[in-house]
């Protein structure tokens, strides 16, 4: 039995190889509409989420499977006070696979320590999001055709962005990858991503502030949102919140061919008038999320569609 705790859990052949299956659910629907028949998807979210919830929901429904689960701690058990080696252990009796989402870092590999169905870590803290990164890694396979020997551009929340720390994780084992880290100071990538991933695998780096200064460089563009709720600080979030806005003036600045992603939701970060941008790939990107959770589900419950 596997579970999902980090990108690195998969190997890069592994990973190619559930891409390539969420490419084929992607063209032939039908051929998949009944592979989770009789199985029980449990979505634990000890935390609000909107697309990472609801994808999982709709990947095992895509599937013919069922769901089950809670949106928030507060209609759950966990109210009550119990812990999460309890609560992973009743919904084994209940599911064949779960999704958590928790804000504290490691409760999902807790509950992956305690469980007898595979769990799926869909966000913990400012730590890691794999479902995220495989959704990521497949858009930007899609709408570029490779996923490697690229310059990728991270924008805004690089300190608390667990999209990002898991999207570095992942694209740093393809060849030919480069960054350019766009950050205030005060949002910077934490110095172990730097020295302890970056530095000590010798991937190329530059750290900037002006988004302007990197636009022309890029394959890929990642924005993030400033996430409130990772700060301690009301007056740090309000000062923060705007430091960045991807508009048509600064799209001018940008190759043909880049594309850019957002894991969503997003505040200001992106203007609206860029939604109609052929190179604003944000919205497929959620599409892409539900092949690649339907492929992970497969993977994950060891079932072969032929």
């Amino acid at each position: 039995m596997r579970h999902l705790m980090s990108p690195l859990d998969f190997s890069v052949e592994e990973l190619d190889k559930l891409l390539n299956l969420a490419q084929d659910i992607e063209k032939y629907p039908e051929k998949y509409a009944h592979a989770c028949a009789g199985k029980k998807l449990a979505t634990l979210f000890y935390e609000p989420s909107t697309r990472t919830r609801l994808s999982h929901e709709a990947a095992m429904l895509n599937l013919g499977g069922s769901i089950m689960g809670f949106s928030s701690a507060d209609s759950s058990s966990a109210a009550k006070g119990e812990s999460v080696s309890d609560t992973i252990r009743t919904i084994s009796c209940y599911a064949d696979i779960c999704a958590m989402r928790h804000p504290k870092e490691g409760a999902p590999m807790v509950a992956s320590q305690h469980s007898s169905i595979p769990v799926i870590n869909a966000g913990d803290g400012g730590h890691q999001h794999p479902t995220q990164t495989l959704t990521d890694l497949l858009t930007i396979l899609n709408v570029k055709g490779r996923l490697d020997n690229m310059t990728i551009g991270l924008c805004g929340d690089l300190k608390f962005g667990r999209t990002v720390h898991s999207l570095i994780h992942a694209l740093v084992r393809y060849p030919g990858i480069r960054f350019i880290l766009i950050s205030p100071e005060e949002l910077r990538l934490p110095g172990y991503m730097r020295h302890d991933v970056l530095d000590k695998l010798g991937i190329p780096y530059e750290e900037v502030v002006r988004l302007e200064e990197a636009m022309p460089e890029l394959d890929i563009l990642y924005m993030t949102r400033v996430q409130r709720e990772r700060f301690f600080n009301e007056e740090d979030y309000v000062r923060m919140k705007d430091f960045y806005i991807l508009d048509k003036k600064k799209m001018l600045l940008a190759p043909s061919d880049m594309y850019v992603l957002h894991p969503l939701p997003r505040v200001n970060e992106i203007s609206v008038e860029v939604d109609e941008d052929p190179r604003a790939a944000y919205f497929r990107q959620v599409q892409y999320g539900v092949y690649v959770r339907m492929a992970l589900i497969l993977t994950l419950l060891d079932i072969h569609v032929d």
